[in-house]
């Protein structure tokens, strides 16, 4: 069956060959891209959710492969908006260019997301949005999953992508009609094809010790996984409020 299994085949934007110009188009083309997905959605819905209003009044928030750090600027917008305040710590094994708008955003550190330089409960939320399918390996997305919880002391909220043939011809129509350059297009194709099922982060969650988490799919675009870590006070989320039943435990 098509997609049944994940395509492990590199996407060009990891090569370590791409330029720092091919780099910044990048970034420019996936900012349109998430903006017009509203990549932060998922966030500004579940959040609340997972923690409550209260809690939500003042957060700390590691953004796990931040990229170029756009998740935490738009939700630390959103924040303001309700007068809470979130503080963000980007984590990538790519930094922003010293100086430039997205390395004063938050503060920046460059690591590993399988291996992870914070001590264990370091921040209230662990997040992560489109990365998690740029690991290749079981061992590397349960260490993944494994160091999100480690370093949260409040919940663990990750997002990625469905892996379906409905998604793959969608996207690749959009990015068509869109014009974007080749190598986007390509990786953006790719991206699906590494991407997920339920199933399998279910299974991976598990492995990490995640044995409350749930896992369930929006849209048949979005693959989201929460954990909560408050000795059980926060409710699980209702995914009727979005789409589809509510998610199933591991």
């Amino acid at each position: 069956m098509f997609l049944r299994r994940r395509d492990l085949t590199p996407e060009y934007f990891d090569s370590p060959e791409r330029t720092s110009t091919e780099l910044a188009e990048h970034y420019e083309w996936l900012g349109r891209m998430n903006k017009l997905t509203q990549f932060d959605r998922p966030f500004r819905i579940w959040i609340p959710e997972l923690l409550g209003v209260e809690a939500c009044k003042q957060l700390s928030i590691v953004d796990l492969g931040a990229g170029c750090g756009m998740l935490g600027q738009t939700l630390t917008q959103f924040a303001r908006g309700h007068g809470w305040d979130w503080r963000f710590t980007n984590v990538d094994i790519n930094l922003p260019q010293p100086g430039t708008k997205d390395s004063t955003s938050a503060t920046w550190v460059k690591a590993s997301v399988t291996d992870l330089p914070f001590a264990a409960n370091s921040f209230d939320l662990a997040i992560g949005t489109t990365m998690t399918h740029h690991l290749s390996s079981d061992a590397d997305v349960t260490a993944h999953f494994r160091e999100a919880r480690r370093v949260a002391r409040q919940a663990v909220l990750i997002c990625d992508m469905v892996r379906s043939p409905f998604f793959l011809i969608a996207l690749w129509a959009v990015l068509v009609a869109l014009r974007a350059p080749k190598e986007f297009r390509q990786d953006g194709v790719q991206s699906v094809k590494r991407g997920w099922l339920e199933s399998e982060w279910r299974r991976l969650a598990a492995l990490a010790g995640m044995n409350k988490a749930r896992v369930w799919s929006e849209h048949g675009t979005r693959i989201l996984l929460a954990h909560c870590l408050r000795d059980g006070t926060a409710e699980q989320p209702d995914t009727k409020e979005t789409n589809g039943p509510r998610p199933s435990a591991v």
